[in-house]
């Protein structure tokens, strides 16, 4: 504010000017630079105090009028004004608008006539904040800023007034200036703001660090996010990888990644594959308009696949293994001491098979003085070890047990499954196309979050080498306008043919069943060429949208 209150005498002929010169007092009137230099040094202690004011201040849920109050308070004289979005069809609505313009312009001069027509050309430029409402209460649920820079201070603002939009889903922030540190700050702002907001874009916002993965930190619950024209490079998506899964973390929340129209090379793609080898919540990824070759387009192609496992991984695998041994024993005092009485035996064994098995180990562990129990305590041991190789295609090796089992669930970190499930209901009553496309990938994210870590999926053992099944949670991929020869096309060739030769066993009729949408045109080969016509045969009858339009013709056909 010290700053407004010193450059108001330089640009006197503008109108909210002369208003700040007011409030500055007799001092900063027609002096030297010197004597107008004095105000800013007494304005100071005076925007100290202001600040106290928002904290004190209760936002009321209504953005315009929450932004504008906060921005006073805060000092501000010129800030962007809370509008509702324009919707993209209504062209009639701008001819109603012009045809209204000369009956106000016919009483004025013909120059102020030019001088609306110039400001109304330039309005839609003007620093605004668009929102789009709720139908039904009017509350905003997304929020569009578009080419203006977005400061500390206006975060600061955001900070205060998010928080109180219950309804808020999305936040769009495009070509926003947005820097590292104002990134930072943005992260940081997101926990406050409603359980609601899922999606997030940040499209034209270069960084200097490319800190992107910050958003996508292990504890994020965005679900939807746009990072598209942020000049990403091979460095960045290293970052955004690492973010994906690593060996000891992994993102179970974010479902759709948008990467398009970046630099991401075979080095990057490289990168964005080894995140995907342990992640297994990303449903849709987008690396279109970007600068990968076959190099890295026959490294995403082999997660699709049987991969072998590496030594580290092979490694945290057989620890992985021994940790969820223990685990599954560690109750057993606790359960032995009340379970020895036949009455608890006979409600375990109503509760189910599995939750029995658990129990009678138990018990026979605890009894280890009689050779029988030596004996059995081994078999069970053998069996904990099938029961983790069933537990890894997401199902649970006790679906019947008994409330213990579910405490041992939620202390695991599955924070996301009762997210899920509204998700999951709200799918099955809708009967749009889109939605139930949708169904089955919140079908398959809930089974996936069951599984704690990926390495803990049954493997195939050859010639001595451990192999994981791939990556068959990925729905789409799409690989448009990049650098991919033939070579490329051959590789995924192969990955599809795996899955749809996965998708028809007997194994795949819980669980995920790979990609459903792969595309990859405009790339450095011919649309003639064999392994690209044959892949395109392969994935049209897995694509849900052209099974809808395939029984919509029917339909009509029929009719």
């Amino acid at each position: 504010m010290s700053g407004e209150a010193s450059e108001p005498p330089v640009a006197s002929p503008r109108t909210p000017r002369p208003g700040i010169q007011k409030s500055s007092g007799s001092v900063a009137k027609k002096g030297d630079r010197g004597a107008k230099e004095k105000p800013a040094t007494v304005l100071p202690p005076v925007g100290e105090e202001e600040p106290k004011n928002p904290e004190e201040y209760q936002c009321t849920g209504v953005l315009e009028v929450d932004f504008a109050e906060l921005c006073t308070r805060w000092g501000y004289t010129d800030f962007p004004k809370v509008v509702t979005r324009p919707r993209p069809h209504p062209t009639f609505v701008p001819s109603a608008s012009t045809s209204e313009k000369p009956t106000v312009d016919d009483q004025q001069l013909s120059g102020s006539c030019s001088l609306n027509s110039l400001e109304s050309k330039y309005v839609f430029f003007r620093p605004t904040i668009q929102v789009e409402l709720e139908s039904d209460d009017k509350s905003v649920k997304e929020i569009y800023i578009r080419g203006w820079k977005v400061e500390e201070r206006i975060l600061g603002i955001f900070s205060k007034c998010l928080p109180a939009l219950s309804q808020l889903q999305s936040i769009n922030l495009w070509k926003a200036g947005l820097t590292d540190e104002t990134l930072t700050t943005f992260v940081a702002l997101l926990p406050l703001c409603s359980a609601a907001l899922r999606k997030v874009s940040l499209e034209g916002n270069p960084l200097r660090e490319q800190s992107y993965h910050k958003l996508m930190a292990a504890d994020s619950t965005i679900a939807h996010l746009s990072l598209r024209n942020n000049n990403i490079d091979d460095h960045g998506a290293r970052l955004l990888g690492q973010a994906l899964s690593t060996l000891h973390s992994c993102n179970r929340n974010l479902v759709s990644l948008n990467l398009g129209f970046n630099h991401i090379g075979d080095e990057g793609a490289g990168y964005i594959a080894d995140g995907l080898r342990l992640n297994r919540s990303l449903l849709w990824l987008s690396l279109a308009h970007n600068r990968i070759q076959d190099k890295g387009a026959l490294k995403l192609a082999e997660v699709l696949r049987p991969f072998e496992l590496t030594h580290t991984e092979v490694v945290e695998r057989r620890r992985l293994l021994l940790e969820k041994g223990l685990q599954e024993r560690s109750p057993s005092p606790s359960t032995s001491r009340h379970g020895d009485s036949k009455t608890e035996r006979e409600k375990n064994q109503l509760m189910g098979v599995s939750s029995f098995a658990l129990v009678d180990k138990t018990d026979k562990m605890q009894a280890m003085k009689t050779p029988k129990g030596l004996g059995k305590k081994k078999e069970k041991l053998g069996e904990v070890v099938k029961k983790e190789e069933k537990s890894g295609t997401g199902q649970s090796p006790t679906q019947g047990t008994p409330k213990k089992e579910d405490s041992t669930k939620a202390s695991k970190g599955k924070v996301t499954i009762p997210e899920q499930k509204p998700g999951k209901g709200k799918g099955t009553k809708s009967g749009s196309k889109e939605k139930r496309s949708i169904l089955p990938e919140s079908e398959l994210l809930g089974e996936a979050t069951e599984v704690v870590n990926p390495l803990l999926e049954p493997m195939e053992h050859r010639d001595g080498k451990v192999f994981m099944p791939g990556n068959k949670v990925l729905l789409h991929l799409n690989l448009l306008r990049n650098r991919i020869t033939a070579v490329g096309l051959e590789a995924f060739l192969t990955a599809v043919q795996y899955q749809a030769q996965f998708s028809k066993s007997k194994s795949a009729s819980k669980g995920p069943v790979g990609l459903l949408g792969l595309l990859l045109a405009k790339n450095h080969f011919s649309p003639q060429c064999p392994a690209y016509t044959a892949i395109q045969e392969m994935m049209l009858p897995r694509d849900p949208i052209s099974k809808a339009q395939h029984r919509e013709e029917e339909a009509m056909a029929s009719s």
